[in-house]
């Protein structure tokens, strides 16, 4: 028998979501520490890895966001610190991510299923039939060496043009990391190092048994039901990249289970679901500055159903028919976008270049502007930047201008 629906307010679910990302808690009195780290984790579930540093790292970003200035070394130490204390891992969750360590036996039917991609066949299956043995010298050389880059390899060839031609190194390494032969125990400025799992992963998750798929899958999806709050069908299974099939098969189980519970959401074509017990506040207070690949605002469609706020990343639009600029920041003020901010940490400089500011239609220029200069002078604190810059373009900058020169 399928389950009633409880019909929601578009404020209410608006609100649920923003709880569910952590937005409605308080950000840390104290310097922030590995608890604070654990609580935005478990808000999200997943960091997502992004090689554009106009700003900053996009791993980076969504703990300032939600726990403001932290020292950057908590999240690198939870990555790719002592072996001991190691919280995080990279695998591919939504795409390149930082992911719990405990979310490792989750991901192992991926691991499996590698050889059975799309890439694989392309790229990993066409390199081993042209050099047999080659990933197996390659497993062999991060065992002796590791942790080792690709351009470390003592064979692994040349790169095959400027930005995505990897060599046939970087292209065994990759698939031996799909695979789950090989994990990413730190990073040389964005390069990968590679080494053995036992060496990265920390022992009692390696030994921990591995659950079977649809029992893997089920936890995938509670998890990216209580990091969004409340989700269609197609939200839930692209928080963790699940094909639809075999996500509308698990959803449809804990819908049985009761561990989800379908709503109607005002305005929203679709039906969707809640975690059960999920919270629901009355108000949220939340002021951040989102990166373009923070979990809250990473499925567009979705954004825009739930704050009414149409965004595009910009960066691969030409120069001339860009509307907002290159690297644009919504920021959430209360529980609205109320503007986006084009931003870039001019680091040669010791500036925080605000290059375009646009304000959302009908929200108060004074009182956005006035909250958007503070939160931009923790962040060029954080940062380790001496000033801030506006220049005058978007309906935003005149008054972030008078904020600056008080």
């Amino acid at each position: 028998m399928r389950a009633r629906s409880t019909k929601i307010s578009a404020d209410e679910a608006r609100r649920i979501a923003l709880a569910a990302q952590g937005f409605a808690d308080a950000r840390p009195s104290s310097r922030p520490d590995a608890r604070h780290l654990r609580r935005v984790l478990e808000h999200v579930g997943i960091l997502q890895i992004d090689s554009v540093n106009v700003l900053v790292r996009a791993h980076y970003m969504p703990l300032f966001s939600r726990l403001g200035p932290y020292p950057s070394t908590l999240l690198e130490n939870a990555a790719y610190g002592p072996l001991r204390h190691r919280q995080l891992f990279e695998y591919w969750g939504r795409m390149a991510s930082l992911l719990p360590v405990e979310l490792h036996p989750l991901m192992r039917w991926r691991m499996e299923d590698a050889g059975h991609s799309e890439w694989w066949h392309r790229r990993f299956a066409k390199l081993n039939r042209r050099r047999p043995g080659f990933r197996h010298a390659v497993l062999a050389e991060v065992a002796a060496r590791g942790p080792i880059s690709a351009r470390d390899l003592s064979n692994g060839g040349p790169r095959r043009g400027p930005w995505w031609g990897w060599s046939d190194g970087k292209i065994a390494l990759e698939g031996l990391f799909f695979a789950g032969q090989v994990a990413v125990a730190a990073r040389r400025g964005f390069e990968r190092l590679y080494d053995l799992p036992e060496r990265v992963i920390p022992a009692r998750i390696l030994a921990t048994p591995t659950p079977n798929r649809d029992d893997a899958q089920r936890e995938l999806l509670r998890i990216a039901a209580r990091a969004m709050g409340v989700a269609t069908a197609k939200d839930l299974c692209g928080y963790f990249r699940l094909a639809r099939e075999t996500g509308d098969a698990r959803i449809a189980e804990l819908v049985e289970q009761r561990e989800l519970i379908p709503v109607e959401v005002e305005g929203w074509a679709q039906p969707a679901f809640v975690a059960r017990g999920i919270r629901s506040p009355r108000n949220v207070g939340a002021r951040a500055l989102l990166t373009p690949f923070d979990s809250l605002i990473w499925e567009r469609e979705r954004t825009e159903r739930i704050f009414g706020f149409r965004y595009r990343i910009e960066i691969y639009t030409p120069l001339e028919k860009r509307t907002h600029g290159y690297y644009v920041l919504p920021f959430l003020l209360g529980d609205r976008m109320v503007a986006r901010i084009d931003l870039k940490a001019d680091r040669a400089a010791k500036t925080l270049a605000v290059l375009a500011a646009h304000a959302e239609p009908g929200v108060n220029v004074a009182e956005v502007g006035d909250a958007l200069m503070r939160e931009l002078q923790a962040l060029a604190s954080w940062l380790g930047l001496e000033r801030i810059r506006v220049t005058r373009r978007g309906n935003l900058s005149r008054s972030l201008r008078s904020c600056e020169a008080a």
